[in-house]
């Protein structure tokens, strides 16, 4: 289909990134009429691309959506490959951006806010198209958009600290994406072809040592902003710069769209399966290596960060174990974790605001000064260290049931070393929600809770992590569909290709 119109059943999907796009431009033009009516343009657009996203399942559910840009066949033209695992992605990136951006009308109220919001339409439209490019050249071009605006969004307060931070994930980033645009030159010039399944059905008849430089390039310049260790040096800095807003997307959103271009590419161009061992350890070492650094962290913005390093660890983990119930259960991780630490972040915004500090020392007695702002802190908190009934709790379950399926003493031992991890994250959320609840402020103890537009997006946050976790079948249609798009090389060659 080479339209811009809409489907029978569901909106085009190439609407979900012109209609981003165009209004990202049209934005100085509003802001010359009205600053109040860009704060909602955001709001505006990612209703829209949400509907969307949501009303293209049934359909992706029987077979992708391949849309060919300007009527050219792949693999000569450029073309969208909306199937589960794009359409997932899709509804996520939507409903955290949607939320973020009714949080960041009260929240946004220093600097350059048209910058602002023009930046953070940006960032989500890279993000949106990395997930549904069927072509490793524009997932380059879209990677790029959402790293440049990352940066920018970062130092958005112009202070030294956001300036400094901005300035390092810049520099790292920077080479992230040399390595990835020089391998994917090296792909170009062995099989002469951009395009994901053209590619994968060339590179399963090649020499896996010809492959293997370009792939190792492109998986480290991944890797950075996927905040795979010891890629991950710029994330602690850039989530405490930022503002809050920010952080909750550079950690729900652009760090998972990282790890998607990664397991894109190991599983359907590179059809992985020498390395994979390599990958479970990796992942292990990154979820350790991420709680025990947030386990010793007394600033709350910068705990959340090496938490959301442990959390890619985990998935990462679970996605090498490449049986279908685990990537399925890292895929459902990925959902239980930007709504988490989306909520985490929102709900850390104001706390922060409200006592003056990121120090966790500083949120003594918060629960009767912010009671509704600390109950949602708390339900993410929880959520992310995988307690019932909320949604961590089955998407964590999945992965140590996939994992110990296995049967293996090396998996029973790594099993043990992912459940030490997570009693380590239990432990020093634990210990916040102890200081918010059990122990006396200094201060004021009157209420000053949250603005309303605010507590909103945090609560729908909340309604659906504890919905998704007490009824997880909700989901586990699409993740089953998504997990054999991703494992099944084949298929998706055909679906694309015919």
């Amino acid at each position: 289909m080479n339209d811009f119109g809409l489907f029978l059943n569901g909106i085009n999907p190439v609407l979900f990134i012109v209609v981003p796009l165009g209004f990202a431009f049209g934005i100085p033009l509003l802001g010359m009429i009205s600053k109040k009516i860009v704060k909602w343009v955001p709001v505006f657009v990612y209703s829209f691309v949400l509907v969307g996203a949501l009303s293209n399942i049934p359909d992706v559910l029987d077979k992708p959506i391949i849309i060919q840009i300007g009527g050219f066949v792949p693999p000569f033209g450029i073309n969208l490959v909306a199937g589960p695992v794009g359409i997932l992605f899709s509804a996520l990136i939507a409903f955290a951006g949607l939320m973020v951006s009714i949080y960041a009308v009260v929240y946004i109220k220093e600097g350059p806010e048209v910058r602002y919001h023009i930046l953070y339409l940006l960032l989500l439209t890279g993000a949106m198209g990395v997930v549904l490019t069927g072509d490793i050249f524009n997932l380059f071009v879209f990677f790029e958009i959402l790293c440049i605006s990352s940066y920018t969004l970062v130092g958005y307060f112009g202070n030294k600290s956001g300036i400094e931070s901005a300035v390092k994930y810049l520099i790292q980033g920077a080479i992230g994406s040399s390595l990835l645009l020089i391998g994917i030159g090296l792909l170009y010039g062995l099989f002469g072809t951009l395009n994901m399944a053209d590619l994968a059905r060339q590179i399963s008849s090649a020499d896996p040592v010809t492959v293997f430089i370009p792939m190792a390039l492109m998986i480290t310049g991944l890797g950075v902003e996927a905040a795979l260790f010891p890629l991950n040096a710029w994330l602690p800095d850039a989530h405490s710069s930022a503002p809050s807003s920010i952080s909750a997307i550079l950690s729900g959103i652009a760090i998972e769209v990282g790890l998607y271009a990664v397991i894109r590419i190991l599983f359907t161009i590179f059809g992985i399966s020498d390395f994979i061992m390599f990958f479970v350890f990796l992942g292990v070492l990154t979820l350790l290596i991420g709680e025990m650094c947030a386990f010793s962290q007394n600033n709350i913005k910068r705990m959340l960060a090496y938490s959301s390093i442990g959390q890619i660890g985990l998935m990462v983990f679970a996605f090498a174990i490449a049986t279908s119930h685990a990537v399925a259960g890292g895929l459902f991780q990925m959902i239980s974790h930007t709504l988490g630490k989306g909520l985490l972040f929102m709900a850390a915004g104001y706390m922060i605001i409200r006592s003056g500090s990121m120090k966790t020392a500083s949120f003594e007695g918060m629960g009767k000064r912010m009671p509704l702002t600390c109950v949602a802190f708390t339900i993410g908190a929880f959520s992310i260290v995988g307690l019932p009934p909320f949604i961590g709790f089955p998407s964590k379950f999945l992965i140590i049931q996939s994992a110990l399926a296995k049967g293996t003493v090396l998996f029973t031992i790594l099993t043990g070393l992912v459940l030490m991890g997570t009693v380590i994250e239990g432990a020093y959320f634990f210990r916040i929600v102890q200081v918010i609840y059990f122990k006396k402020g200094n201060g004021d103890s009157e209420r000053n809770e949250a603005p309303i537009a605010a507590l909103i997006p945090m609560f729908l946050f909340t309604a659906v992590i504890i919905i998704i976790g007490i009824y997880p079948k909700f989901v586990l249609g699409i993740l089953d569909s998504a997990a054999s798009e991703l494992l099944n090389q084949i298929d998706y060659i055909r679906s694309v290709l015919g």
